[in-house]
């Protein structure tokens, strides 16, 4: 038993995939929290356009093809 804890001890084997799910674990909030603000940012960008075709075509909000 004490043979197999000591292997457990030096045994680096596993640090190198606990690395790499941290690492992936951080790129994956970057992800999360770049595609939220490009969101939002998105929603400014065509809220602006629609409320300018709006007003284009007169404070009615009639259809284009009327």
């Amino acid at each position: 038993m004490k043979t197999l804890l000591g292997r457990f001890t030096r045994d680096v084997a596993g640090s190198a995939a606990i690395e790499y799910v941290l690492l992936g674990s951080l790129v994956a909030i970057a992800i999360i929290v770049g595609a939220t603000a490009l969101g939002g940012s998105m929603n400014g960008t065509f809220q602006n356009a629609t409320d300018t075709y709006q007003a284009g075509l007169g404070a009615g909000g009639g259809e284009a093809g009327e």
